[in-house]
């Protein structure tokens, strides 16, 4: 089968052939593709538990890659400028803009700021785990998929939905975002059904999304570049107020010393702003996902995963740092208790410089800072039910594809759940968002403590069959110290949720009014939120783990008959540089 060169795209190989432990190594110009069958059912799935595994040649494998650029399958339209770009800020939304002064007016500067660099730590290694393998194995599904070749398909199949399930539950919680954001341009008293906004940004996300993979790629690319620019002229103007060179006032780090800075409310409120801050960072990891639909994977994952330190250190890490110093935490505009974009801190920021404009930029930017992100919500959303769909998890029909390789069905099923959106408005967007990002922020949790267990099941396996780091086209930096912290950083975030999601409770004792007053039932409300966002998760992962391994009989995968050749990309010649660099290039394109 020939792959398509539709569109000038590089040409490139796969090689799904079964795998053999001891003939792993492929040279440019190798069969562009080969199916055995004798590995696995005619449809690719791994459901015959019946024979003895030890007597196998090769674990099943789930994604065989048989649909990736045919008439009813994925294209590969994502070029280098698209894989960097989304990886750089495709997802930068609400998170950022919207729940950063929360993490402030809670924790403190101090506290806002630990909680970025400890949860970038963790997001760094992740997204390096993510590149080492899918640059090797770009599969449909990315690193849901990984479970079956390395460890277990039940995994596989419970990280799928959780996965599924987190971004299901961010398209609603971005767009209910955008209700409160275009609320800043209504006067008081306005009649304006603010149900309006989301509609139109969904009418608008699926017309991107059935065009195909080529335009959610151009269309993130320039919200991107909007984004990257604001934050940009952002830390300049941070640095320009601080310093008191616009605005008539220095601020230095006087906000640091006064009540309740610099760690406001001590290591508790810093551990209870972890989850928020996780959430701020979610989609990072989506270069694992973008892979399948990348013209060059061997090229373009290792610079979208490079450019996660840079895209952490300066875009989130800086940013935080100026809010702190500019904005006290006793701001009662950090809170956005009244649920209005002219309380979000980047406004308060450029209002502070004397730009009085500032506050309609921003707002702009926000607005279209949640339709890039819902933009990308609504791709990995549908590329999650097609997986499934592949591999037997999901009716069939959820996975058919048209002609421009876009999974139509599946948009569908994405458009409906968006319209949770419009009922969270009659309901209170800004509740029902508080409860969103408590659930999706763990979920998020859950997702990267499964991904560097993979990464650490794959070198495992990797090791058992005979082959050495040297052989990967990407090698994951800072293996294995570096994941050896971010898995201790990872488990020490989901106990700590476990913890404050009971300690938390409060008593009716210290509220004068008993259960009526208004306090108590807004402290006895952020208490539920965080007891079901710390536990969901986790309880629907579990479940789903064992009842799809009760009912399927699924075995662990033997590490010497993993298969980790099945869906390898290969790149032609032309498409390896071999040409010698100086050491300080290797070096930087490690980070950069």
């Amino acid at each position: 089968m020939e792959p398509s060169k539709e569109g000038g795209h590089t040409p490139y190989s796969y090689n799904t052939t079964t795998a053999n432990p001891d003939s792993h190594h492929y040279t440019p110009g190798s069969p562009t593709y080969s199916q055995n069958h004798s590995s696995s059912p005619t449809n690719g799935l791994t459901h015959d538990h019946s024979n003895n595994h030890e007597k196998s040649e090769v674990v099943p494998v789930v994604e065989q890659m048989e649909n990736v650029e045919t008439p009813d399958g994925l294209h590969r339209g994502l070029k280098l400028r698209h894989m960097v770009m989304i990886a750089i800020s495709g997802t930068i939304g609400t998170g950022l803009f919207l729940t950063s002064g929360k993490t402030i007016a809670t924790a403190g500067p101090l506290g806002a700021l630990l909680a970025y660099v400890v949860i970038g730590i963790w997001l760094v290694f992740v997204c390096q785990a993510i590149g080492e393998i899918a640059t090797l194995l770009p599969l449909p599904g990315g690193f849901t998929s990984w479970g079956s070749r390395f460890f277990d398909e039940a995994f596989s199949f419970q990280l799928s939905y959780c996965y599924l399930t987190n971004w299901l539950l961010t398209v609603p919680a971005e767009l209910s975002a955008s209700s409160l954001v275009i609320e800043f341009w209504l006067p008081k008293g306005s009649s304006f059904p603010l149900w309006v906004v989301p509609c139109i940004i969904i009418l608008v996300l699926v017309v991107i999304n059935f065009l195909g993979v080529k335009m959610y790629g151009e269309a993130e690319y320039w919200f991107s570049i909007l984004k990257v620019v604001t934050i940009i002229v952002f830390i300049i103007t941070g640095i320009l107020t601080d310093a008191g060179a616009v605005g008539g006032k220095t601020f230095g780090v006087d906000y640091w010393h006064i009540e309740g800075a610099p760690l406001k409310g001590g290591f508790k409120a810093f551990l209870s702003v972890l989850v928020s801050v996780g959430f701020a960072y979610g989609g990072t990891e989506l270069s694992g996902i973008t892979a399948a639909e990348s013209s060059n994977p061997h090229k373009h994952v290792p610079k979208a995963v490079n450019t996660v330190l840079v895209r952490i250190a300066f875009f989130y890490i800086l940013s935080i740092f100026f809010l702190g110093c500019i904005v006290p935490n006793n701001d009662e505009r950090l809170m956005n208790d009244s649920g209005t974009v002219v309380n979000a801190p980047f406004t308060i920021v450029f209002l502070q410089a004397g730009m009085k404009g500032g506050a309609d930029y921003m707002n702009a930017v926000i607005f279209t800072s949640i339709v890039s992100a819902t933009n990308s919500d609504f791709y990995v959303a549908t590329r999650m039910m097609l997986s499934l769909s592949r591999n037997g998890w999901a009716p069939k029909w959820v996975g058919r594809t048209n002609r421009r390789g876009v999974p139509y069905f599946a948009v569908m099923i994405t458009t409906l759940f968006s319209c949770i959106a419009l009922v969270m408005i009659y309901a209170g967007a800004e509740v029902v968002f508080n409860w969103l990002v408590s659930i999706i922020g763990s979920l998020i949790f859950l997702i990267w403590v499964c991904i560097l267990f993979l990464h650490f099941r794959f070198r495992a396996c990797w090791k058992a069959q005979g082959r050495t780091p040297a052989d990967l086209p990407y090698k994951s930096w800072g293996y294995p110290y570096g994941h050896y912290l971010a898995i201790t950083i990872g488990v020490c975030c989901v106990v700590a949720s476990f913890y404050l999601s009971i300690a938390n409770k409060p008593s009716v004792a210290q509220f004068p009014e008993g259960f009526e007053d208004p306090k108590y039932k807004k402290a006895k409300d952020t208490w539920a939120q965080g007891l079901l966002g710390a536990w969901f998760p986790w309880f629907q992962a579990v479940t789903l783990y064992f009842v799809y391994k009760f009912v399927r009989k699924t075995k662990i995968v033997d590490p010497k008959l993993a298969d980790l050749d099945s869906g390898r990309w290969i790149p032609e010649p032309e498409d390896v540089d071999d040409r010698p660099r100086p050491r300080w290039k290797k070096i930087l394109a490690r980070f950069v």
